[in-house]
Parts: C-alpha cells; structure tokens; sequence
C-alpha cells in the first residue's frame, strides 16, 4: 500500500471480542495494522481505540467507514491532520555493567526517561514520548545492547476542548439504537 500513516481513533463497547472484530476488519481490507492500542474511556462502557495503518486519504477513508458501521462501534475518526498530542510507551532492557551503567543512566537522563528496574546486568528504561524521541533514544542504546522491548504503540487525541463524540455525550444511545435497528 502507498500512503502515509494515519491515525484512527474509536470509541466502541467495552465487551469481549470487539478488538477481534476491528483488527479482523483491517485485515480482510487488506491493512496492515502498524499499531492498535485500547484502553478504557471517558465514558463508562466505551473503550478508545488508536488504530495506525498506512494508506492512501480515501482507502483510509474508506476503512474509516467500514469500521463505524460494526454494531459495536460509537464512531472512528481519522484524527492524522488534526491538531493532536500523539504519545507512546517504550520499556528498555539494556545490557549494564558497572563500567556502562553511568553512561546509560546520563543518556536516560537527557531523554526524561526513568529508570525503572536495575539488575547486575541490565537496566530497564521507561521513556514516554512521540514516536521519534523513542527512536531516537533505542539508536543511543543500541549501542549499549538491547536484551528486551516492550512498545505500546501510538495513543493520540486531538488537542483542544472537542472529544471523540462531541460536546454532546447523548449521541452515544441513539446511536447504539440506531445500529441494532438495522
């Protein structure tokens, strides 16, 4: 697929399966899920899903649509050209010793990233940030060695006063209405 990297975010129903059913969406489309993070919402009953996949504006546009459709679905947006804050979670298991670890631990410091876990051969990094912070920290601790990563993959929302469904929280029950009537 050519394109770029957008970002979808869904509100659905928190119930299991429904992670199933937008990745299994995805991929009968043919997209490849760069990452998918969910958690719970703002609003009870509802999880946010952040969804990146790579594609052209209207093959995105497209699965946009596909995906609001699924019963379980409040609505998804393609929030890419937004103004967004994106975040991501990174754990580091780097190889240390007692003649590395003090240059780890300055690195670590320069990224505001924590220390969280020291052992006789390894220490483990906790960063937060945009995806390029992340990145840019692994390359100086490749060096080092990496003996484990843990990812979470992009999270995002829009900045500003507007949520996901709007100022107007009611939509979420006429909608859910509206779709099992059909």
């Amino acid at each position: 697929m050519t394109g770029n990297k957008h970002t979808l975010v869904a509100l659905v129903e928190d119930r299991p399966g429904v992670l199933n059913r937008m990745a299994s969406l995805c991929r009968r489309r043919g997209f490849n899920i760069e990452s998918i993070a969910v958690g719970h919402s703002e609003t009870p009953r509802l999880s946010r899903m952040t969804i990146v996949v790579d594609g052209t504006n209207a093959m995105i546009e497209q699965l946009r649509k596909q995906l609001d459709k699924l019963v379980v679905t409040m609505k998804v947006s393609d929030i890419t050209s937004d103004n967004i804050v994106v975040r991501e979670l990174a754990l580091i298991k780097v190889k240390a010793n007692s003649e590395t670890r003090s240059e780890i631990i300055q690195i670590v410091d320069i990224f505001r990233a924590d220390i969280v876990d020291v052992a006789e051969e390894s220490v483990t990094v906790e960063v937060t940030g945009d995806e390029d912070k992340i990145d840019s920290l692994l390359s100086l601790l490749r060096g080092f060695g990496i003996k484990e990563l843990s990812r979470t993959g992009r999270i995002a929302m829009t900045r500003g006063g507007t949520s996901l469904l709007g100022e107007d929280k009611d939509k979420t029950g006429g909608r859910r209405q509206k779709k099992a009537a059909s």
